[in-house]
């Protein structure tokens, strides 16, 4: 088969590239803008495979993608570009609204328009999303389906969930085939800093506070990327056209036990702490919470386990392991994001730019 993945140098893009590549014999083109979190570092070890192919372009360029999509002629399409991050869709809303509501509103309209021309053999789109459209399950034990309504808090949740919509709308009303899935909190190798697990390990090794929003008894269910990248294959492969699929770790933990557990495996494996503390718990620091912080998600995966087979294999436990550990093996990776200098190697850039 022919896939194009949209966001394919992003977090969880990246991981699904890598997973295809080394698992299978289709074609992948990764289709991304490289915005801030975009980082073709994460694809070195498949970039010079033959299956695989990378063009730099924006999913709000109707043109360019049109022309794209024609001409690389996909069987499927897997649509991660978005931009991500809570934290910033409250400082400024307008790139999440761009990119998340138009972005996917150009993508749907450019794969109606090929497959109305083309006779395209197992043709599907499939959206990624969040668990975060569902808003919270403060006081509760329940947990988010596939039928759970829709109540987004921040403006992040609030463009995914416009998306979702788009996405089913052009399923009705268009007969775009389509699946959705909407996923737990990732974690895992390659994380760009900006996000909870690599923030606190980074800010860590390096004697900073260890920010914690408000008492750090958010609740979130934790899904290690890898696990995510197989179900995202699984689903674009053997999912039905027009179902929800809820992707989830079985791994709910409270922000500030996520972070203690990064601390007492860093004080495992690090002798010689920075700035003379006996104890990275040492660092973890409490601060005034984000508006409209939503206290607990928690995701019910049962849906994808008995239709498609598909369940985590990593639990909590050893999925932060690894991650801690990879980051202590990768420090060319992240430094060179701390510093910056990932995105001199971007497409039409100079170093002097």
């Amino acid at each position: 088969m022919k896939i194009l993945i949209t966001g394919g140098a992003g977090f969880i893009g990246s991981a699904l590239v890598r997973h295809i590549i080394n698992n299978s014999n289709h074609q992948v083109l990764n289709l991304d803008k490289l915005t801030y979190a975009g980082n073709l570092d994460s694809l070195q070890n498949i970039s010079d495979s033959i299956q695989y192919t990378f063009i730099q372009e924006d999913i709000c360029n109707k043109n360019a993608l049109e022309k794209i999509i024609n001409e690389f002629k996909p069987n499927k399409i897997i649509h991660l570009a978005a931009e991500s991050h809570v934290d910033r869709s409250i400082d400024s809303a307008s790139e999440f609204i761009q990119t998340n509501i138009i972005g996917t509103f150009t993508l749907l309209e450019a794969a109606r328009k090929y497959i109305s021309k083309n006779n395209v053999e197992n043709f599907l789109f499939h959206h990624v999303s969040t668990d975060e459209v569902y808003g919270d399950l403060e006081g509760t034990t329940d947990l988010f389906t596939e039928t759970t309504s829709y109540s987004p808090s921040s403006p992040y949740s609030a463009s995914k969930a416009s998306s979702d919509h788009l996405v089913r709308a052009w399923g009705r009303t268009y007969n775009l085939p389509y699946v959705i899935t909407n996923c737990s909190n990732n974690y895992g190798p390659f994380h760009f800093p900006e996000k909870l697990i690599p923030h606190m390990i980074l800010n860590a090794l390096e004697g900073k506070p260890l920010p914690v929003y408000g008492d750090g008894l958010q609740i979130r269910d934790w899904l290690y990327v890898d696990d995510h990248a197989k179900a995202l294959y699984k689903v674009a492969t053997e999912g039905k056209s027009g179902e929800t699929y809820n992707i989830g770790g079985h791994n709910e933990k409270r922000n500030i036990d996520v972070v203690k557990t990064i601390c007492s495996i860093l004080d495992e494996l690090i002798d010689n702490k920075p700035k003379n503390i006996k104890s990275f718990h040492e660092l973890i620091t409490f601060v005034k919470d984000r508006p409209g912080h939503d206290l607990r998600y928690a995701i019910d995966p049962s849906k994808i386990k008995n239709q498609l087979g598909w369940t985590p294999e990593e639990t909590f436990e050893t999925g932060i392991k690894k991650t801690i550990v990879w980051y202590l093996e990768n420090k060319t990776w992240w430094q060179r994001v701390m510093s910056g200098d990932y995105q001199l190697k971007r497409i039409g850039e100079s170093n002097n730019e």
